[in-house]
């Protein structure tokens, strides 16, 4: 039986131990705040329940909770492992200690990621001598219902690591997606950065209200992104497909990029979309409406799930 090691407790560590226990795997959890092991998995056996009424989960939730260890020790937690899945603070030089350490105490053929949504590997694994074997899974949040994970190598990661791990991640019921190489927020942060981008531009040039804003893409863009990606989707929306669509619309799009110059999100832009945000939802319902928006995943996932290709 697989057995992986999860490292970090937190928001995307335990997310990431129901990915991995409700697809058969042994998980070893661990955090180096103890207080956070039992917040953990109270957080999973709350869940569990919920996934397994939707159909996400295919076990008992107590079954794929008994697979799930909590260990005091990371060295411990690592050992007989074949990958970890390190969920740590987006900082520099703790990613560099803690992957010192991991190097140190996990089996030497074992794969060591970082969950880190934008710290390129090669910030944090150069001086290690097990630094083949390390790569970036940047996940989306929560990775337990929306599928998709980044695979991003640093220079020296011994490609085979990549396999295995498109490898693990497909067994563990994600949509491995390789970055070929290191750059700035990956591939997905920089898709959705140039869609903030411009959203906060036509914000700043009151060409539309926030709201309406959102409602063009989640009423929208959307709908057809839920689907299909932004290729498939131009290569639809004309009669003779992909090139059809750039002879048609190439000039309106290299029009706009001429006017999509860099904008800094300066303190006024940001307070006026606070201000709209919060006008919408008061700061005290903010974890109510992050609860809507798990459950509205899991029955946008469980009706993906029950689709044709």
């Amino acid at each position: 039986m697989t057995k992986v090691a999860v490292i970090g407790a937190g928001l995307i560590g335990r997310a990431w131990s129901i990915v991995f226990a409700r697809s058969g795997f042994q998980v070893a959890l661990w955090d180096k705040f103890p207080h956070q092991i039992p917040a953990a998995m109270e957080f999973i056996a709350d869940r569990l329940p919920e996934l397994y009424q939707a159909g996400l989960i295919q076990d008992e939730p107590e079954t794929v909770l008994a697979r799930i260890t909590p260990h005091q020790s990371m060295w411990e937690a690592v050992k007989d492992v074949v990958h970890v899945q390190e969920n740590g603070p987006e900082r520099v030089p703790e990613k560099t200690a803690l992957f010192e350490e991991l190097d140190r105490a996990a089996p030497a053929d074992a794969v060591l990621a970082s969950s880190t949504s934008g710290i390129p590997a090669s910030a944090f694994t150069e001086g290690l001598r097990g630094r083949a074997r390390c790569l970036v899974a940047h996940p989306v949040n929560p990775p337990y219902l929306v599928p998709v994970v980044e695979l991003c190598p640093a220079p020296w990661t011994d490609p085979a690591v990549v396999e295995r791990t498109r490898d693990l991640m497909a067994r563990a019921g994600q949509v491995p997606a390789t970055v070929k190489k290191e750059m700035d927020g990956f591939a997905l942060n920089r898709l959705q950065g140039a869609l903030l981008a411009e959203a906060f531009r036509l914000i700043a040039d009151d060409v539309i209200s926030p709201a309406d804003l959102d409602a063009l893409v989640k009423h929208g863009l959307g709908l057809r992104w839920s689907f299909m990606g932004p290729l498939e989707t131009i290569d639809l929306n004309a009669p003779g497909g992909l090139a059809d669509y750039c002879d048609r619309y190439g000039p309106l799009y290299a029009a706009m990029q001429r006017q999509m110059t860099p904008l800094d999100w300066d303190a006024e832009l940001v307070g006026r979309l606070q201000a709209s945000r919060r006008a919408e939802l008061p700061a005290n319902l903010q974890p109510v409406r992050q609860e809507w928006r798990d459950r509205r995943l899991m029955a946008l996932l469980a009706h993906k799930k029950g689709q044709p290709e």
